[in-house]
């Protein structure tokens, strides 16, 4: 596909999903864009606005593969026998330092590899997957609580301007 055949809606970045989770459960420390290998039924389906990232997870292989795993991405509805296995395991595009990197600092404790986001980037569906840490409950607690104050205080600013405004 040439670059002149992308409709104008494809141009740019177009969100398919976001693991919310992701950003509540973990602390995340770097983040990549990786590519995504599919079958023609998965970015129908992509196309459509179906998936789900909220169980998925990334691993690395011994031959220094990175793949996607139990991400869900629903069968097409107008597909045929050719549909593809909703769960299935998915290989990810990226370059062998960036491979090799998240790997060495995957090995330190606590340490995971997880998908952030599915999108369309310039007709190609993307992954921006993140070298995360997990939190731990207190933690979790203290930024739900530090969230729930930035909101007050920004209600009570907003009140105050309405009123000497």
């Amino acid at each position: 596909m040439a670059k002149s055949d992308i409709t104008a809606k494809e141009q740019g970045l177009k969100p398919i999903a976001v693991n919310r989770k992701a950003r509540h459960d973990y602390a995340i420390e770097d983040k990549y864009e990786a590519g995504i290998a599919l079958s023609g039924t998965e970015v129908k389906s992509l196309r459509e606005g179906r998936a789900s990232l909220a169980e998925a997870f990334v691993s690395i292989d011994r031959r220094g593969e990175i793949w996607l795993e139990n991400a869900n991405i629903p069968e097409y509805l107008n597909g045929t026998w050719t549909n593809h296995a909703p769960k299935r395991k998915r290989k990810l595009l990226l370059h062998a330092q960036q491979i090799a990197k998240l790997a060495r600092q995957t090995e330190a404790k606590g340490y995971t590899i997880i998908p952030i986001s599915l999108y369309f980037k310039n007709g190609r569906v993307k992954v921006e997957i993140a070298l995360a840490k997990g939190k731990r409950e207190y933690d979790k607690r203290q930024a739900l609580r530090e969230e729930q104050d930035k909101r007050e205080a920004q209600r009570a600013m907003r009140l105050r301007n309405l009123r000497h405004g």
